[in-house]
């Protein structure tokens, strides 16, 4: 089986990114369907019916596959390869393991923001939303960080720079806010 190996992995490789990019651009999209909910008649119709399209074929026909796929492809490696079992004694690949837990909760409440705008029900702001974004980011730097330095510890200052990063983009994005609203005064 370890033949394989290399194809395997770059299955699980590509799906993990489709996964990813699906988590992008989904919450983007949540963004702009709040957005719509304040418009006025016709067009909030007209950009809701649109988006929730969009989201729909995103989330079902790019996203949810993705994620299955990769998990698929990364169970093969870690429980039918030799050297997948190898990692399943490394501290590193249980940190990993702990992230990607993580990334699945993250997705599970994807499906329910998703759920409630396809009925129309907003609970959040688009602000909360573009900050919500930023998970996927964090968890993509960490996994990313500890499959590369292949270490436990090592991985924290990746993120520690993802989170100072995502600070400064946060800050950027109220002072762009700031400077929108000044010139729609």
């Amino acid at each position: 089986m370890d033949y394989y190996y290399d194809y395997l992995k770059s299955l699980h490789l590509i799906f993990v990114i489709t996964w990813f990019a699906g988590l992008f651009y989904i919450v983007r999209l949540f963004v702009y369907q709040i957005e719509a909910s304040k418009k006025e008649s016709p067009e909030k119709e007209i950009l809701q019916k649109q988006y929730k399209i969009m989201t729909y074929r995103l989330w079902y026909i790019i996203t949810w596959p993705s994620a299955v796929l990769a998990s698929i492809f990364a169970f093969w490696l870690l429980f039918f390869t030799e050297r997948g079992g190898a990692w399943l004694h490394q501290p590193w690949m249980h940190v990993k393991l702990g992230f990607v837990f993580v990334l699945y909760l993250y997705h599970w409440k994807c499906q329910i923001i998703f759920n409630e705008l396809q009925k129309d029900t907003v609970k959040y702001s688009n602000t909360w939303m573009r900050l919500w974004n930023e998970g996927a980011t964090i968890i993509l730097f960490a996994v990313v960080f500890l499959v590369i330095l292949k270490n436990a510890v090592n991985w924290i200052y990746g993120v520690v720079g993802i989170f100072l990063f995502s600070i400064i983009i946060m800050l950027g994005f109220k002072f762009y806010k700031k400077i929108r609203e000044r010139n729609q005064s």
